[in-house]
């Protein structure tokens, strides 16, 4: 029996390259350039593509690029390394001795990582609690801001739930106690528009295999006046900030990529909207116990958090998997884990739900005939793995907060 085509509803973890960008990469490998920080002739002409690359990316993303302070667009190695540059840099800068950081209990295991280090070393990290609909708790922040807070590390967008955070909200009260703001901000770069100067944050990071450029490379945007140190040294690429060679095909690539998204940025965002409305009306209609997770907030357009009341979710990931359905059970940088998400566990789900609960996530070309045959297959493959006594149920109501509310008590 020949496999089933693959349907990939896993584009929060990686999105594939798009025709467009990789032309434009082959052909900056096609060009032969040299190393952009050499000084002959070869390098400047390298240095001026890169630099054309850096300055285009830091004007689509909002960012202040004049002025006697311009803003810093810094090249990494992805959304990793520009959250560790960020927490690390921002936080040390700040002074030698620990101090405190507010952060989520939500946020990516990049994030978490740095901060449990710095714990490690002294630091108080003070995790904000988040609502029923994975909303970050503003008057917890209020509350925790005090004078020896050096940092505020909060995501912009939910890499699980797809639930927006009120990061412009946060940062401005971060601002009026002077403190610096990072905000993660992988998820939603090329999904949403993003304007740097805006959010009115100090630094943000992206990636761009997460909106269909190439993997190997992220930036972090730094606000002109801030104090940022370096974490990795050796070299004075970058203004030593992130010294190394930087990839001038990478950055070509995700300079392309972020155009494309740009050109068609409200009607992309609003088909895949409709496409993720589709999907999960479609589920909670033909199965019952179906609940989305963080419906009740604002979301990304992409993301679907799903709860299958009385299914396991790693069972049901694997047979998804044999039935030809990419998705996930939550960070793709913790997928090798066991363990309950976090995210569902800090929006106070029961466990009935948290061990229930898979991510799907669409890309700028999935398409509705992809959807439909999707939903095709996830019903018929719960419908094989429930008990006889849940076939039996009546699904829940696809509208109102009430009935999805009443199972997530803990």
């Amino acid at each position: 029996m020949q496999p089933k085509p693959l349907i990939d509803l896993d584009h929060n973890a990686t999105t594939p390259v798009l025709p467009e960008v990789a032309a434009v990469m082959a052909d900056c490998y096609g060009q032969g350039y040299a190393n952009p920080a050499s000084q002959h002739q070869a390098g400047r002409r390298a240095r001026r593509v890169l630099e054309d690359a850096r300055e285009a990316i830091g004007q689509m993303l909002g960012a202040n690029l004049s002025g006697r302070q311009p803003d810093r667009v810094i090249f990494t190695s992805g959304g990793t390394e520009a959250n560790n540059l960020a927490i690390f840099g921002l936080a040390l800068a700040a002074g030698a001795k620990p101090a405190e950081i507010i952060s989520s209990a939500i946020e990516h295991p990049s994030v978490q990582g740095p901060l449990a280090h710095l714990e490690g070393l002294g630091w108080l990290v003070h995790r904000l609690g988040v609502t029923r609909d994975s909303v970050v708790r503003l008057d917890q922040f209020e509350a925790l801001i005090n004078p020896r807070t050096r940092l505020v590390s909060i995501m912009l967008g939910n890499n699980e739930t797809g639930v927006l955070q009120p990061v412009a909200e946060l940062a401005r009260i971060a601002a009026a106690h002077g403190v610096p703001f990072h905000t993660d901000a992988v998820q939603v770069v090329g999904k949403l528009p993003v304007a740097f100067g805006s959010l009115g944050v100090t630094a943000l990071s992206l990636a761009a295999h997460k909106f269909h450029g190439p993997a190997g490379i992220g930036a972090l945007l730094v606000a002109g006046s801030a104090r940022l140190l370096p974490h990795l040294f050796g070299g004075f690429q970058q203004g030593g900030l992130r010294p190394g060679t930087e990839p001038l095909a990478l950055a070509v690539g995700l300079r392309r990529a972020l155009e494309l998204f740009q050109a068609a940025a409200e009607p992309r965002a609003q088909r895949m909207r409709e496409l993720r409305n589709r999907f999960e009306s479609a589920l909670k209609a033909g199965f019952a116990g179906t609940l989305v997770n963080g419906a009740g907030a604002s979301r990304l357009p992409h993301t679907s958090n799903l709860a299958f009341l009385g299914l396991d979710r790693q069972a049901l990931a694997m047979a998804l998997d044999l039935a030809g359905v990419a998705c996930s059970t939550g960070s793709a940088c913790a997928s090798g884990s066991s363990e309950p998400s976090h995210v569902l566990l800090a929006m106070g789900c029961s466990r009935e739900i948290v061990a229930s609960s898979l991510r799907f996530s669409l890309g700028a070309e999935t398409t509705a005939d992809e959807i439909d045959e999707a939903i095709r297959r996830i019903l018929a493959t719960t419908t094989n793995l429930a008990p006889k006594k849940r076939r039996t149920l009546v699904s829940q109501p696809s509208s109102g907060e009430e009935g999805q509310h009443a199972l997530a008590a803990p």
